[in-house]
């Protein structure tokens, strides 16, 4: 269903679009000086910093124009897990876009994580410990 918005300047002119809101926000500049906020945190603190970009409100084209301004640094991965995941390293070290993707391929989630590295590359002791055990079976079939 498309979004109606209805503006009226003058009592005898009525502006009616579908499916199109507010241009510019004005949110892409302050997230990137959250950005540039968090970066200097991680340095100074080490403290992790995660942007749910999903729930700040952007226009048409600002999201683009958010990752356009980020661009791309040299890691990009793919996780998949109850759907593909994407994480991506930007331009800026440390500035990680991450989204989620259902298994229908909608975007479930999407954040911008500043970090050394996103908590979803990590290994969980878990799956470590799993491992572990999956190399000591193959290492007794072989010998």
């Amino acid at each position: 269903m498309s979004d109606l918005y209805v503006t009226m300047t003058r009592p005898d002119s009525i502006d009616i679009r579908v499916g199109a809101g507010p241009r510019d926000t004005g949110n892409v500049a302050p997230l990137l000086n959250e950005v540039r906020h968090a970066l200097v945190q991680l340095l100074d603190t080490g403290k992790e910093t995660i942007i749910d970009l999903r729930s700040i409100p952007l226009g048409p084209g600002e999201s683009e124009r958010l990752e356009e301004t980020l661009g791309e640094g040299e890691i990009e991965a793919v996780l998949h897990s109850l759907g593909r995941s994407t994480i991506r390293e930007t331009a800026y070290p440390g500035v990680w876009l991450v989204t989620h993707y259902n298994e229908e391929d909608e975007i479930m989630g999407k954040f911008v994580e500043v970090t050394h590295i996103p908590q979803i590359l990590k290994s969980q002791n878990e799956d470590i410990n799993e491992g572990l055990q999956r190399l000591g079976s193959t290492l007794e079939q072989t010998h």
